[in-house]
């Protein structure tokens, strides 16, 4: 089978997955793996192929032959001689290992980040979709490929890392753990669920459910993970794959529900906290939440490879590394519930995954030009929003900032958005295509500079900074497990790990930016920046002392220091003046 995917990476290899291997627990569910068929359903498969004769049939079911017993010769050939002749016998496997070839074609990809990894083949047939080949056109950093230039990298190859780590994870899980009874099923859907995670991203990803619909459908609480759920089973009706999944052994309404689930959280929201919210999977098999999406404690597939992705093509040193993490996990019960614990001795390492997070944000995500550069996109959008008509299902024609609410039109709009105002001729668009002319030829907003509340407010238009989990410490909510007991599931605190720790794991940032580029203005409004800080009781500006120099004196918490330091902070050598003029 062609696939679009193909032209990613290195052309994919195909080959037959051995059956039995230590590998194939990624491989086709049990109702395709003739290893794992009883009598019954071996000879129901020759009877609806025409192999074998009702007498061989019958001596099949005589003698208990298996599927497992065909395929493992010469170990069982004594008893399958009484069974049948060596003619039939040649026939019946022939019949078995034309299924197995059909049945278990793995696809290998050669991802920059992962290496080679394998790609089952029913996720393959999702990936050959418009719905998930559209991610191939919404930037995994939105507009941070503006300032970085090797960010150029797609959700596209974000998803299939996630989906290729869940899938690592889980059956890590299983082999380690083989009384948790996880499932080929539960395998499947775990995979499924970290390859269709972001199908809901729009244009430049988080600009546009985190700036762009907060201001174009003020008071709409929307999310991308409500539209990936949305789109899943957009992906699934349009492109007919309900049968595809039942040959693979997936039971249509219970697993689409669990894949669901992992990606947006419980369908029943109004279920209550004592009950089992979900409906995809049982309790005993709560461990299964926490491996896509994490909402315990954020530590997940999809930041493993976010991490590792994002730093590779940011140039930015990732000190991570979540394959010794996967060696250190198992499963472990708490409150009468299962979950995925960590070693002790990776406490650190995790309090690191979270720096990295942090560092991350500060370097690249909330880069201040990179965050100009989205906010001026946002306007261009806003200002083109209703002189745009995607097309959706019915004919039904909708907007940039409503597409989302059919997934046909929604399959439409991606970052060729932005392409499409800059080189419309259309005298309506010609606000928002100066504005992208603009980032274009570098005219950019001008950075004032930037600011922190002694205590976290709710002030619209900041950067907030956390750990993941707003002013908590998200190692809080982790489990761990200890060499003595590894089945006793143990909270370690910040204190027991090191003194050195963060003490408090969330901030805001609050940054102002001039749309002028007059430098007078510009000069000035830094100036009137300071006063404001000043006024509302906020730290200095970093660069307070050199742009506003007779501002900076009249606020005596910020000059706490000895006349000499403050003299050199503020008062500009000549050759620093100088410098200032040019």
């Amino acid at each position: 089978m062609g696939s679009p995917a193909a032209g990613w990476g290195a052309a994919p290899a195909k080959r037959a997955r051995r059956e039995g291997s230590a590998e194939s627990s990624c491989g086709s569910p049990a109702d395709r793996d003739p290893r794992l068929w009883d009598t019954e359903r071996l000879c129901q498969h020759l009877s609806r192929n025409g192999v074998g004769e009702p007498g061989l049939l019958r001596r099949f079911r005589e003698s208990g032959v298996t599927g497992a017993m065909l395929l493992d010769l010469p170990a069982c050939a004594l008893r399958i001689t009484h069974a049948c002749l060596p003619d039939e016998r040649l026939k019946v496997l022939a019949c078995l290992n034309q299924l197995r070839q059909t049945a278990d074609i793995m696809k290998v990809f050669n991802d920059p980040v992962h290496g080679h990894i394998e790609i089952h083949p029913l996720l393959v047939r999702i990936i050959d979709t418009p719905q998930f080949q559209r991610l191939r056109y919404i930037k995994q950093l939105g507009g941070t490929y503006f300032v970085f230039p090797g960010a150029s990298h797609n959700r596209f190859e974000h998803s299939l890392g996630v989906g290729y780590l869940a899938g690592c994870l889980v059956r890590e899980l299983k082999e380690r753990q083989p009384e948790l009874d996880i499932t080929q099923r539960d395998i499947l859907c775990v995979e499924i669920a970290g390859l269709c995670h972001d199908l809901g991203h729009g244009p430049f990803s988080h600009m546009f459910d985190g700036r762009f619909i907060p201001l174009a459908r003020q008071g709409l609480n929307w999310k991308h993970e409500t539209a990936s759920v949305e789109m899943f089973e957009h992906l699934i009706t349009s492109n007919k794959l309900e049968e595809i999944m039942e040959s693979y052994g997936l039971i249509l309404e219970e697993d689409i529900a669990f894949i669901k689930e992992q990606i947006g959280g419980p369908i029943d929201e109004t279920a209550c906290e004592e009950s089992w919210p979900y409906r995809g999977r049982p309790k005993e098999k709560s461990f299964l939440y926490e491996i896509v999406a994490n909402k315990k404690n954020g530590i997940d597939v999809d930041k493993w490879d976010y991490f590792a992705r994002d730093c590779h093509h940011l140039g930015i040193q990732n000190n991570f590394d979540y394959r010794r993490l996967i060696k250190f996990t198992r499963v472990c019960e708490a409150g009468n519930q299962k979950h995925i614990c960590a070693r002790d001795k990776e406490v650190g390492n995790l309090y690191d995954m979270f720096h990295t997070r942090n560092c991350l944000h500060r370097r690249a995500y909330q880069h201040k030009v990179g965050n100009i550069i989205e906010i001026m996109i946002t306007e261009a959008f806003q200002k083109a929003d209703c002189f745009f008509q995607i097309e959706g299902s019915k004919g039904k024609l909708y907007h940039i900032s409503t597409a989302m609410e059919d997934m046909e039109a929604y399959t439409k709009l991606t970052d060729n958005i932005y392409l499409e105002i800059l080189h419309s001729s259309r005298p309506e668009l010609s606000e928002a295509r100066e504005i992208l002319h603009k980032i274009e030829r570098r005219e950019l907003y001008k950075f004032l500079g930037e600011t922190q509340p002694e205590k976290v407010n709710e002030i619209p238009k900041v950067v907030n900074m956390d750990y993941g989990m707003k002013d908590q410490n998200p190692i809080d909510n982790v489990l761990f497990y200890c060499k003595a007991d590894p089945s006793k599931a143990i909270k370690i605190s910040k204190e027991q790990v090191s003194r050195l720790l963060p003490g408090t794991f969330s901030e805001q940032v609050i940054r102002v930016y001039c749309k002028r580029q007059d430098p007078i203005i510009v000069s000035a409004a830094k100036q009137y920046f300071v006063q404001w800080c000043i006024k509302r009781d906020f730290t200095k500006p970093q660069d307070g002392d050199v742009v506003a120099p007779h501002l900076t004196p009249l606020k005596q918490s910020w000059n706490n220091r000895s006349k000499t330091e403050y003299t050199t902070a503020s008062e500009p050598s000549c050759k620093q003046k100088l410098s200032f003029n040019k």
